[in-house]
Parts: C-alpha cells; structure tokens; sequence
C-alpha cells in the first residue's frame, strides 16, 4: 500500500523542468535525511493512494501533465502498479518520482518519466545549487520501446530498458556497472542559472 497526505498535494511549477506537476507526498519514507524539511513522512499517515484517488486528483486539476510523486514509500509493488495504471489509463501525463536513495532498480526506471535520486545532504545544498550531490534524469522514450517491451515479457509497463540475457546485458545502459540507463538524462544543470555547462 501506498499512503499519500492529502492536505499537502500541490500543483508545482519548479521540480519538475517545463512540467506543470501535480506533486503528492507519499508517507512512510525510508529516508534518514539530516535537516529533512518534512520528518514526519517518515511516519505511517495519511491515505491510501488508490487508482480512483489518482484519477479524482488529476481530474479536480485540470491542466496538470506531470505526476510527481515525493518519496515512494515502503511498498515497491503498489508504487509500480500506480506507475503503470496512471500510464495507461491518463496516457498524455508524464510521471515522476522523487527518490532519497542513490540508487534505484531497474523497474524505477522502466515505470517513470522522471527519476530524481540521492539524499538531501546539507553541506551539499539542495537540487537547485551546482555543488548537490542530487540528479534529476529523464527517461527519453523511443516508439519503438513499448514493442520491444511486449517482446521481452515486460507487459505491466511496456517500456523496458534492459533485457534478460545477463546482469549486464542491458540494453540501453552506459555500462556494466552503471545504475543509470543511457536514455536518462541528467537534467540537473537545468536548476541552476541560465548558461552553465553542466560538463563543467
């Protein structure tokens, strides 16, 4: 199950580069974030996130075209199958995940348009200034992935990045020991100020 606090889902402009995104903050966060700006989402409160939520949600706010969620919670299936149903039943609205963890599976980036991961850590600063330790990717989808995908048996989503025939023997993916898939892009530089080479 995945637990939301409704009195806090906003519609934001920032996290999310060129996206109006409808951000819901997910409880039970596996975090331990020195200076965190909500501890209390470590906690089990708040509702459960269900299809008919999401779909009430994105209907009361029209003009949304991104679904954010902040954390993922405890329960790894539930966040994937919520992934999935808002792919195929809103088809035009991206989704994103903000993850604390530094790295995230396979399946996270197979299920999400946007990925956001590492921990907040204070001497760093947060995603917006050059010297985080945080990356924000996105996922850049071909046409011809969702065939692909139902080739390699991976019908829940349909957008695989990797196939089976080894650890690392992933399509797609910038190297044998990377956790992050070539068609990810760092966007990261994209919050900080207007001309930096984010190469730099």
């Amino acid at each position: 199950m995945i637990k939301y606090v409704p009195e806090m889902t906003s519609v934001v402009l920032e996290e999310i580069p060129d996206r109006v995104s409808l951000a819901v903050d997910i409880s039970n966060c596996r975090g331990n974030c020195v200076g965190c700006h909500s501890p209390f989402l470590k906690l089990d409160i708040g509702e459960e996130l269900t299809p008919a939520i999401v779909d009430a949600l994105i209907a009361d706010n029209f003009g949304v075209n991104c679904f954010l969620f902040l954390g993922e919670g405890r329960d790894p299936e539930a966040l994937l199958a919520l992934a999935a149903y808002i792919r195929s039943a809103h088809p035009a609205m991206e989704i994103a995940l903000y993850s604390g963890r530094e790295e995230v599976e396979p399946a996270i980036w197979d299920a999400f348009d946007y990925v956001k991961v590492g921990p907040y850590r204070p001497e760093c600063g947060p995603l917006n200034e050059r010297s985080t330790n945080q990356r924000l990717y996105h996922v850049r989808r071909t046409a011809g992935m969702a065939d692909e995908g139902l080739r390699t048996g991976n019908a829940r989503t349909g957008f695989p990045l990797w196939d089976t025939a080894g650890p690392f023997a992933r399509r797609g993916w910038q190297d044998a020991s990377s956790a992050i898939p070539t068609c990810a892009e760092d966007i990261t530089y994209r919050f900080w100020r207007k001309g930096i080479d984010p190469n730099r």
